[in-house]
């Protein structure tokens, strides 16, 4: 397991929303520098595997022009991670979506995701 796992996990919390959301590199370069190919992320009961992940970024590139994402708490282990944290996406017609994430990671032994369980509340 890589050394800077804690620096890996702030990045996948702070960063990535920003590469996928707003950046223009590809989105499948971007999930793979984060995630294992054969991720499960799960997400209030759904689970999302690589390709839906992908199919996620282009609507939010679409409609999203900024985001902020604020970690309140953060925890990481050997190969397990955990945070709880708020993204705040504001919409190209104005509207700011605020939504408050519970987020447990577990790492693959190279150093990315290989599965997500995740519940969220939006406001």
């Amino acid at each position: 397991m890589p050394a800077d796992l804690a620096e890996r996990f702030h990045a996948f919390l702070t960063e990535m929303p920003h590469e996928l959301g707003l950046g223009e590199e590809d989105a499948a370069a971007v999930l793979d520098r984060y995630y294992v190919p054969e991720i499960e992320y799960w997400n209030d009961g759904i689970c999302l595997d690589r390709q839906r992940l992908i199919d996620h970024v282009k609507p939010a590139r679409k409609n999203a022009v900024s985001v902020r994402i604020e970690v309140h708490e953060s925890l990481v282990g050997e190969d397990v991670a955990a945070a709880r944290y708020t993204l705040r996406a504001v919409m190209r017609k104005g509207k700011t979506i605020t939504t408050e994430i519970y987020l447990f990671a577990r790492y693959a032994h190279d150093g990315r995701i290989r599965r997500v369980d995740s519940i969220t509340r939006m406001s």
